[in-house]
Parts: structure tokens; sequence; C-alpha cells
């Protein structure tokens, strides 16, 4: 399986071999890129894939489906990796599916954790985790205004980032969507035959440009 995910400043590309039943899949990571360059998805993830396949001794035709991170993430970078997820499946027509990318690193929690992300504009994605298992959905808010969480400690891009705002003491280095856990999460799609799914992004919130004010789509737009 083909995992990317660009839902943060990581641009990541991955193979992962899968193996076993549905209800307990075996996982290896056969090859794996990562860069921290939050303005370097469009020109490093392409790169990412081609060196990933030719160091796995893989082509294209050896790929079986698509896992991609689907955000929270800013609008720009989220979205590149979802369309290269979905242009790459449909050529080589094989399924593509989505995964919240806080649960690619909440997912590896114990206890209760709260996951965070940088949203930029000084904000975070966040979600609480109860043992790895996400509670309710995805938001975001400024550090200082997450409402009490209970959790035990705070991980992630956001939370290492904004450590002195939040009320969770933040564990030390940034934490990233782990891509292996990203397939083990679609694993059981993909094992149980699912189709392919049409990728929905995560912005919870719009996009920076937006129409000017007073001007009126043409006709038919």
């Amino acid at each position: 399986m083909l995992a990317l995910d660009t839902s943060t400043s990581a641009v990541q590309a991955a193979l992962v071999d899968l193996d076993g039943p549905a209800f307990e899949p075996e996982l290896f990571l056969t090859s794996f890129r990562r860069e921290i360059d939050g303005r370097g998805h469009v020109e490093k993830l392409g790169p990412f894939i081609e060196a990933c396949l030719a160091e796995a001794g893989r082509t294209v035709r050896d790929v079986d489906a698509v896992v991609a991170g689907v955000g929270p993430g800013p609008f720009t970078g989220l979205r590149v990796g979802m369309v290269t997820a979905a242009a790459f499946a449909d050529g080589a027509g094989i399924p593509v599916y989505g995964v919240c990318s806080l649960d690619a690193i909440g997912g590896n929690t114990r206890g209760r954790a709260l996951v965070a992300t940088d949203a930029r504009r000084k904000e975070v994605y966040w979600a609480v985790y109860e043992d790895g298992v996400r509670e309710g959905e995805p938001q975001v808010a400024k550090p200082a205004e997450l409402p009490d969480t209970r959790a035990d400690y705070a991980i992630g891009e956001g939370a290492s980032k904004y450590a002195a705002e939040l009320a969770v003491p933040a564990e030390a280095g940034a934490v990233y969507p782990d891509l292996v856990k990203l397939v083990e999460l679609a694993a059981p799609r993909l094992l149980d035959g699912a189709p392919s799914e049409r990728l929905t992004p995560l912005y919870l919130r719009r996009p920076d440009a937006q129409p000017a004010a007073g001007v009126v789509a043409p006709p038919g737009k």
C-alpha cells in the first residue's frame, strides 16, 4: 500500500506491505521518505513516491491501494496530498482510502492524550484520545482557548510549538502522522474488499482566499 500524508509541515510518503486477516493485519514498512518543509509539498511529494518505489524494487503495478491522510490540515498542503493520492489511484486502477491524520498520531498513544497539530494563524487542530481511540470530532482553536480536555499529556507539532499555552504538559519533540498507523487504520477496508472512496478533506475552516465583496459569479458557476 502507498501511504501519503501532507496534513502537517512534514511531507511524507511510504510503501507498507500488508498481510494477514482483516481483524489482525501484519504491516511492514518497506520504504519511507519524510522532509519537514511546510511549503514543499508540491515539489517533494511526487519524487518521494518515485523514490519509495525504487528503493523497494516495486512499480506502480505492484501497489494494491493508496491511503491518504485527510487532515485536518492547512488548505494548500493537505490538498496536494489528497489530489496526488486520488490521481495515483485512478491512474493505477486501484482503490484509495482516507484516514483522519490526527488518528495516525493519536492511534499510537496510551492513557488520555491531547493530539495537536499546527493549524497556523496561532491555532491548532486537535482531538483527544483515550488509549488510542479518538473522542468526538477534530476541532480547531487557539491553544489557550481549548476546553478542559482532562488529558494527561499533549503530543504533536502543535503541542510542541505552543507548549507554554496549553493547560497540559507537552511531550518533548514534534510528532507527525505515522504512515504505518495510517495504513493499519485503513487495512480492514482493503482486506474486506471495500470500494474506493471519494476523499473528503477535513479543512475545519474556510481557505484564506475568498471572493471579493460584491463579486457575482458568472451564470452556471
